[in-house]
């Protein structure tokens, strides 16, 4: 799973309900924010949950917090000097994928389908290219799909060969961060999507 951009009162309870409920790897993204709130959200959040986050910005947050890892993406391109331990990036073509997964413990591909989170982000990929990527060993485990992500075409994903699926609107479309308290839904939504993908 994906942050929202924003920071919102409630993530913390949230995101430490979402760990409970299974979540695997949580994926900090907070662009354009100042290192201070990432300190605070992680202070917030159970340390036994923080091997299980990659921070896509801040990258000595890994060290300070022992995160699981970090993302490299436009604003933050390289890995930073001496670094040891996980990384993952963002790719948005096959031929991205092709030059990059072989150097990263992962690479997010995308938007497989069109954006829920960013409206005007269609999808990249007709389903005949994405099973040809497949059978052609371009999509296997270490790839990950991103983008419109929802109960109607998670299992699809794995048709494609995917490793895995990252969720970003599907879940946070459910919640309003200015004027709702209630995250039930947040958390259902989330079980609805983890049971379709096991």
């Amino acid at each position: 799973m994906i942050t929202p951009p924003k920071f919102f009162i409630e993530e913390d309870k949230i995101l430490t309900a979402l760990f409970e409920e299974g979540l695997d790897i949580l994926h900090l993204r907070k662009p354009d924010s100042a290192p201070m709130y990432s300190e605070r959200l992680l202070t917030l959040i159970p340390q036994q949950y923080h091997k299980r986050i990659v921070t896509h910005d801040h990258f000595y947050l890994k060290e300070e917090f022992n995160l699981m890892g970090i993302h490299l993406n436009g604003r933050n391109p390289n890995i930073p000097l001496n670094y040891k331990g996980h990384v993952s990036c963002s790719c948005h073509s096959m031929e991205e994928v092709k030059q990059k997964k072989g150097h990263f413990n992962y690479v997010f591909m995308s938007p497989i389908f069109d954006s829920i989170s960013k409206k005007e982000y269609l999808s990249n990929f007709t389903p005949e290219e994405l099973k040809t990527a497949h059978r052609e060993g371009i999509i296997d485990k270490k790839v990950i799909a991103l983008g419109g992500i929802t109960s109607k075409n998670i299992q699809t994903i794995r048709q494609y060969g995917f490793g895995g699926a990252a969720v970003l609107g599907d879940i946070w479309d459910r919640f309003d961060e200015h004027d709702t308290i209630d995250y039930t839904e947040v958390i259902r939504r989330f079980k609805e999507l983890k049971k379709l993908a096991d």
